[in-house]
């Protein structure tokens, strides 16, 4: 059996999230039938993590073991014709036949996007939460700094997260605002870009974290109660968890003995 790992990209508006569910239309189910359709063959496909129902992906890593003889730089090509124009595969590579997508990961990377102009963005409308007042981002940008470094974030985790602990370490936690011609961030207008980078994420971790900070934001909270928050794990503590469909799985990262030097696709 041979190992192949793919790197996919999707609009997840469409979708029950990545993993395979009972009621099926999910990226995962999505993929294995191209795969069957490609090769004749039910496989098993494993991702580097999932995203909930909504939630976008520029740099989702996936693999599959098959028997198939197909070169592993023509699965990318072949697949892409049999999948729906919301999925794209953007690389296929043969890997070790012990590497598996979450297992062997090392480190995620995930934005969520934020638009808090007057006016919605049309174009954006299933990538951007449209938050029509303004905000404080120097203020937002203070708090993210409380959650750098190792931390229990069971206060950012949702009650129905089934992890055996909730330590994880923030490498990245920023915010970089694009403002239109001639305003600064002082406006409180812009298009709000959170990033976290981290070894792991527990369930809604990410849109929990961009719940509170955008309280932050709206001056509910002081960016210096996030480490409070922080100390008392508690989920009844922070905010609430900010809608899917503005965050997006940017990237995984590997250990060099894989051989797995991915950069997302698209910024």
């Amino acid at each position: 059996m041979r190992n192949i790992a793919l790197l996919v990209s999707y609009d997840g508006t469409g979708y029950y999230g990545f993993q395979s569910q009972p009621g099926g239309n999910t990226v995962q189910d999505k993929i294995e039938e191209a795969i069957r359709m490609l090769s004749g063959e039910q496989v098993k496909l494993t991702g580097s993590g999932r995203t909930d129902a909504g939630v976008h992906a520029l740099g989702q890593v996936a693999n599959f073991l098959t028997a198939s003889s197909i070169p592993a730089e023509r699965w990318a090509i072949a697949l892409n014709s049999r999948l729906p124009d919301d999925i794209v595969v953007h690389a296929a590579v043969e890997v070790a036949t012990d590497f598996h997508a979450r297992r062997c990961a090392v480190g995620k990377t995930y934005r969520y996007s934020i638009n808090s102009f007057r006016f919605p963005d049309v174009f954006a409308r299933h990538r951007v939460f449209h938050h029509p007042a303004p905000l404080d981002f120097a203020a937002m940008r203070e708090g993210l700094k409380y959650l750098l470094g190792e931390h229990d974030f069971t206060s950012f985790t949702s009650p129905l997260s089934t992890k055996p602990h909730h330590v994880r370490t923030l490498y990245e936690a920023s915010l970089q605002v694009d403002t239109a011609s001639g305003d600064s961030e002082a406006s409180g207008r812009g298009v709000a870009r959170i990033t976290v980078t981290g070894n792991g994420f527990l369930y809604n971790m990410v849109r929990i974290i961009t719940g509170t900070i955008l309280q932050v934001g709206e001056g509910k909270r002081k960016p210096e109660d996030i480490a409070d928050i922080l100390a008392a794990k508690s989920r009844a503590i922070s905010g609430p968890t900010a809608v899917p469909y503005g965050l997006t799985m940017c990237s995984v990262a590997y250990g060099p003995e894989w051989g797995l030097n991915w950069k997302p696709p698209y910024n």
